[in-house]
């Protein structure tokens, strides 16, 4: 059975400089995929690639058997993609409620749009802020609030760019939780991080990218092992 994600060959230069180098990544239903490296990596560029914000010089993304590499955002995302980014894009003077109902609108198809974002906000356990302004909330839960718009369009694919940042150790445990939930339900992520811990915690397969190439891909612990990540990322002991 074909990946949901596909990324085939990807490279992308700006100028001589080559920001990727023949990437290759897959993203499985129902599974975590984290995406790690060192900064400068190019892990933001292939977020874009993927993404539709940047078309690559040569390779392939396909989704679901379709290849999206030409298409931009939006259409992506009526495909099926969802994403967050480093920097907070919330509707600041709207309610976290509202927030979710703009994006439920989305992707309605006849839905019960109230009953969608209802239950959102009780799987991403914000039922204490739905009524505050967006901008008057903690980073952490403001990184949560992302996520759950990004659910209420109902996604197949969710791409989080450095979705723990801002989080405290509690907030990151549960927000673990709601990761496994979300994957458990059959949703694709690809999550870029650079909370270890959480990446080895969460992750069924992790790719680690370093100067434009994927240097090595597998389950958590053999990636923690792996003597190039150790040497490129992690550090040595």
């Amino acid at each position: 059975m074909p990946s949901l994600l596909e990324v085939s060959d990807v490279s992308v230069s700006f100028g001589p400089h080559r920001a990727l180098d023949g990437v290759h990544l897959t993203a499985e239903r129902g599974h975590i995929t984290g995406l790690i490296g060192p900064n400068g990596a190019g892990k933001s560029t292939l977020f874009d690639v993927i993404g539709g914000l940047r078309r690559p010089n040569t390779g392939s993304v396909v989704l679901d058997g379709n290849d999206i590499t030409r298409l931009g955002p939006a259409q992506r995302a009526k495909r099926g993609m969802a994403r967050t980014f480093q920097g907070l894009e919330l509707f600041g003077r709207l309610s976290v409620r509202d927030n979710l109902l703009v994006a439920a609108e989305l992707r309605r198809h006849g839905r019960d749009v109230k009953a969608l974002v209802d239950g959102v906000i009780e799987r991403a356990r914000l039922e204490a802020y739905v009524d505050r302004l967006a901008d008057s909330l903690p980073t952490g839960v403001g990184r949560q609030v992302e996520v759950a718009r990004a659910l209420t369009t109902r996604p197949d694919l969710i791409l989080l760019d450095e979705p723990a940042a801002g989080q405290d150790a509690e907030e990151t445990e549960r927000f673990a939780g709601i990761l496994r939930q979300v994957a458990a339900d059959g949703v694709a992520i690809l999550l870029v991080e650079h909370d270890m811990e959480l990446v080895m915690s969460v992750c069924d397969q992790v790719h680690v990218l370093d100067l434009g190439s994927i240097i090595t891909s597998g389950p958590p612990e053999s990636v923690r092992q792996n003597a190039a990540v150790l040497d490129a990322y992690l550090g040595t002991a």
